[in-house]
């Protein structure tokens, strides 16, 4: 196929200085030499307000490793559910009239979408995909109107039907539909038209960013090793539907019962009630580090005997694997699930470690229990399970070349129409 280089545009409401995977995609597509534009919002997420260093100096904001970056103003998340409705929709209406203005004159070869919720952004996407004349991919990581449904941010039916019509419509216009998950394919097709052609659905697995596959030794800043403790390192967004409560139910059965520390790194909107919780409790093998950059994560995961993801108990993120799952298979760490469904198929199909039921704080203390009196050599070889799959399943490379080569096809059709 073509080695043309590429023009593509990536509509994503979150992006640099935010930690997301996109991120990644970004800086990996710029490397290959082709020329990539962002539209995205000011960086806010998950504390809920524009972060300072941007604020003091926006300017510094605007390139990311040769990528140029194109942001419109919206509302920040803030904490609460009526803020964040706020948040979507302001994103949606700046990004649908603003980005056009500020692309005017740009050309793109396709548009790819960065869909974690709102869906929503994929509509600017589809509306400069028509101005422009060039196809639009949206990946697929959250089920709407299901996720509003499950985290309680939307709970009417007949506001969730008005939202299923937007998925639907949303959907039957896009060129492609790239799905995070085989537990997507069902949901997704519930949105589409009958007669829409399956090629249109592709797989698209998330990976890990390149920082968890350096294997050389490092000292992390944040955590220092113990050796007489066994660690559980949590990261990520500490949100409602990370179920933290039960988490901490299972952290609160251990004080007593082994030498467990559980530590948090991120933030989001349940921080605030994390370390009330903790102090609150006395829950002394609980350390709370805050929000880290990407950066720091690998260093911190060699401080970790095993790496914990917990989502609750639903039918939606039941059918869904955290981005996260693959930074720990990728570390070569032994991985703690307290998670339902694709996920837990995943932790137990590798061999990566051990899971339990969603919202089973007494589960999730005893597969820590039984990981913190394994023997080193049995933790080792769970990590070099887990990193096995990884490069078997979610090879960053493969997926790249696959994404590559779906924008050179794509952009070939529209040529021979």
């Amino acid at each position: 196929m073509s080695d043309k280089k590429l023009r593509i545009l990536v509509v994503s409401q979150y992006f640099w200085p935010e930690n997301m995977r996109i991120n990644d995609l970004v800086r990996d597509f710029v490397s290959k030499g082709h020329v990539v534009t962002v539209l995205t919002g000011l960086p806010n997420y998950p504390e809920g307000r524009i972060y300072d260093e941007y604020k003091s100096a926006p300017e510094n904001f605007t390139d990311f490793f040769g990528a140029n970056i194109v942001r419109v103003p919206l509302v920040p998340r803030g904490k609460r559910s009526i803020s964040l409705i706020f948040n979507y929709l302001s994103f949606f209406v700046g990004a649908s009239f603003l980005g056009p203005l500020k692309l005017r004159g740009e050309k793109f070869d396709a548009v790819f979408v960065y869909a974690v919720s709102p869906i929503m952004a994929a509509i600017p996407a589809l509306v400069i995909g028509k101005l422009k004349r060039v196809p639009v991919f949206i990946w697929v990581l959250d089920l709407w109107p299901e996720t509003l449904r499950a985290v309680g941010v939307l709970k009417h039916p007949k506001l969730l039907a008005l939202v299923g019509s937007m998925v639907s419509w949303i959907y039957n216009r896009t060129d492609y539909l790239l799905l995070q998950s085989h537990g997507f394919f069902e949901n997704v097709k519930k949105y589409c038209t009958k007669d829409i052609d399956p090629r249109r659905l592709q797989y698209f697995p998330s990976w890990a960013e390149d920082e968890f596959s350096i294997s050389t030794p490092v000292v992390s800043e944040l955590l220092a090793r113990d050796e007489s403790v066994f660690t559980i390192v949590f990261a990520g967004n500490l949100g409602d539907a990370q179920d933290l409560p039960a988490v901490l139910n299972a952290a609160e059965m251990l004080v007593n019962e082994a030498p467990v520390r559980w530590v948090f790194v991120g933030d989001g909107r349940m921080s605030g009630w994390l370390s009330e919780q903790v102090e609150a409790r006395g829950l002394r093998n609980v350390v709370l580090l805050g929000r880290h950059p990407l950066e720091a994560m690998p260093a911190l995961f060699a401080c970790a005997d095993a790496l914990l993801v917990s989502l609750k108990t639903n039918d939606v993120f039941e059918k869904t694997i955290p981005g996260k799952v693959q930074a720990y298979l990728a570390s070569g760490r032994p991985l703690l699930g307290m998670i339902n469904g694709e996920a837990a198929r995943v932790i137990n199909e590798s061999g990566a470690g051990l899971s339990c039921a969603s919202g089973d704080a007494a589960g999730l203390a005893r597969i820590a229990l039984t990981l913190a009196k394994a023997e080193p050599q049995q933790l080792k070889l769970m990590g070099m399970a887990g990193r096995k799959y990884y490069e078997t399943n979610y090879s960053k490379t493969v997926l790249m070349n696959r994404l590559e080569n779906l924008f050179r096809a794509a952009t070939l059709r529209e040529v021979t129409r």
